[in-house]
């Protein structure tokens, strides 16, 4: 076999429907993989600027007005989203403070369950994309195995009915074939790394959330008093 016969280009052109499908869903993957990479690495680079805004001016707050202000000005991170909900927590305190329920409820208790609602909805939020990582990764190589065991299968078809089984008739075949394992692991290596780094930040950020949320109710308790 030529050596200008052999490679990703003579294999593209020679793999029948099911390979070019297989390598299409594996282009596909790549595509979305990279493209929640990019956004979540975006994303991260941007929150921080609004969380270091949002705790200089937060600091400065002294009155629940001044905290739900701040809230409003940075807009767009979890820190105000929590606080938000803080202080919204209040005025429904106030209002419906009548209701046997809420009668019932210390205003610390009830802060501290809306609190830990919105926690959990941000910690559902922050998840977004993550189970798309997870699936390409542990697909993804099965994908490219499965293009190699196509192509493999068929070049030892061709061997078969052509009748030539010397070494380079069936080395550059079989070789070719193993083109798609690679593009599986290429896909799944980043997509794998982007999960691990991914969750390990929604871990530090939600822990450091829940710390913030103590810290809400010990500024926003004081408020109330049963």
């Amino acid at each position: 076999m030529d050596a200008e016969n052999i490679g990703f280009v003579h294999f593209i052109a020679q793999s029948d429907l099911l390979s070019k499908s297989l390598l299409a869903i594996l282009i596909l993957m790549s595509l979305v993989s990279w493209s929640i990479i990019v956004i979540k690495f975006f994303e991260g680079m941007m929150r921080r600027q609004k969380v270091a805004r949002f705790f200089k001016a937060f600091r400065q707050a002294k009155t629940v007005q001044e905290v739900s202000a701040v809230a409003d000005q940075v807009s767009g991170v979890d820190y105000s989203v929590l606080t938000r909900k803080g202080v919204d927590a209040i005025h429904f305190y106030k209002e419906s403070s009548d209701t046997p329920l809420l009668q019932s409820t210390s205003f610390t208790d009830f802060l501290t369950v809306t609190l830990r609602t919105a926690l959990d909805e941000i910690q559902m939020t922050k998840e977004n994309g993550l189970s798309v990582l997870a699936t390409i990764a542990a697909t993804a190589p099965f994908v490219g195995l499965f293009g190699t065991v196509w192509g493999i299968y068929h070049a030892l078809i061709t061997i078969s009915v052509t009748g030539a089984g010397t070494i380079d008739k069936v080395a550059g075949p079989v070789g070719e074939a193993l083109i798609m394992t690679g593009i599986g692991l290429a896909v799944a290596i980043p997509a794998v790394m982007a999960y691990n780094w991914l969750t390990r930040r929604n871990r530090v950020a939600l822990g450091r959330l829940d710390t913030f949320a103590f810290e809400l109710i010990t500024v926003l308790g004081g408020t109330q008093k049963r």
